[in-house]
């Protein structure tokens, strides 16, 4: 049996040739004594087969022989991403260097070769354990990173139900406060400029759009809502998109929400070329928070999120796994986010 392509042979090959699972290859090799002596001598036999020395591979995934954490990123860091990222790994990183660990950014796009990477690292011990960023777990044809016996938490996407500790923010609860702020100011339609369709942070905000509509007597068929993304990291492109299908509606609302930023700042910067005016035409909010909302034209009223508690927050769960000193919570800890009005918002103009 040979090797996967593209160097040594790796877990995944010790596991086909020992006829077991990769977890159980993991598992045998950072805890031996949670696995039979029949298949701990199946793995041995296989890896020494293979070149692969069973004695190093232990060495390398013993729990806390590595002081490094891998996060795995939603997308790239390029044009148009959604700016809390770059705040969130400051003060993730800053979390992990006060308790003496280092941040490993796994990867900057999320194609074929990038997901074999950050498996051959999780697999391979260089890394103690690994935060998701409000993504999904790598996997390829072979493996998965739920195989690999790491300790995970995710962070802006809850995972509990998975087992996964999990750190989020009050999205749809915020994001009815936000929306019933806006009834109270005397706006009865709106415009909502989503996400990718499905998505955590689209249904659950714009879940709690309905739920304020609701409250007061009106229904859904009171929102025209805006799908233009394919991702978040094209905010910038869907906030003009959404531009353009708002400036083509008879019945304009009197009121716009984005679930991000990006997205809040491109439609609001477009529609005023169009001549219409924020916030005499239309109120516009947005949702996390970032320091560029202050200086927009006029500031944007948005839902700040609460990122740097919730990056030691996601690395107080870390760590306590890593090192088995803490309790695990149940369900995810959640964080609120607070709504900041600013000049972008206003009373309804009928």
């Amino acid at each position: 049996m040979q090797p996967q392509a593209g160097g040594g042979p790796v877990m995944a090959d010790v596991a086909r040739l020992a006829g077991v699972a990769i977890s159980t290859v993991s598992r045998a090799l950072a805890n031996p004594d949670r696995v039979s002596a029949e298949t701990r001598t199946k793995i041995n036999v296989a890896a020494a087969k293979l070149g692969y020395t069973p004695n190093a591979m232990a060495r390398n995934l013993r729990v806390g022989n590595s002081k490094t954490v891998l996060i795995v990123l939603p997308g790239p860091l390029h044009y148009g991403v959604s700016q809390i990222i770059p705040r969130v790994l400051y003060s993730i990183n800053a979390a992990l260097i006060e308790h003496g660990y280092n941040l490993m950014i796994a990867n900057l796009v999320r194609d074929a070769a990038s997901e074999g990477r950050i498996l051959d690292l999780a697999f391979g011990g260089s890394v103690c354990g690994c935060i998701i960023l409000s993504s999904y777990l790598p996997k390829d044809d072979n493996r998965s990173l739920a195989d690999a016996s790491l300790p995970i938490v995710s962070m802006l996407l809850d995972m509990s139900g998975l087992s996964y500790p999990s750190v989020v923010t009050n999205d749809r609860a915020v994001m009815r406060e936000a929306t019933q702020e806006l009834i109270a100011l005397g706006h009865r339609r709106f415009f909502f400029i989503s996400g990718p369709e499905g998505n955590y942070h689209d249904v659950e905000r714009f879940g709690g759009v309905i739920e304020a509509l609701r409250n007061a007597g009106l229904s859904e068929s009171d929102v025209v809502k805006s799908t233009a993304a394919e991702s978040f990291q094209a905010g910038l492109m869907a906030g003009e998109r959404a531009s353009y299908e708002f400036v083509r509606l008879a019945d304009r609302p009197t009121a716009a929400m984005s679930v991000s930023d990006d997205m809040a700042i491109a439609f609001m910067s477009r529609i005023q070329d169009f001549g219409v005016k924020v916030p005499e035409d239309v109120s516009v909010i947005s949702f996390d928070g970032s320091p560029v909302c202050v200086y927009c034209n006029p500031p944007l009223s948005t839902i700040e999120q609460p990122v740097e508690e919730m990056g030691a927050a996601a690395v107080a769960l870390l760590l306590n796994r890593v090192e088995r000193n803490g309790p695990i919570p149940d369900g995810p800890l959640v964080i609120p986010s607070r709504l900041i009005l600013r000049a972008s918002v206003s009373a309804a103009r009928n």
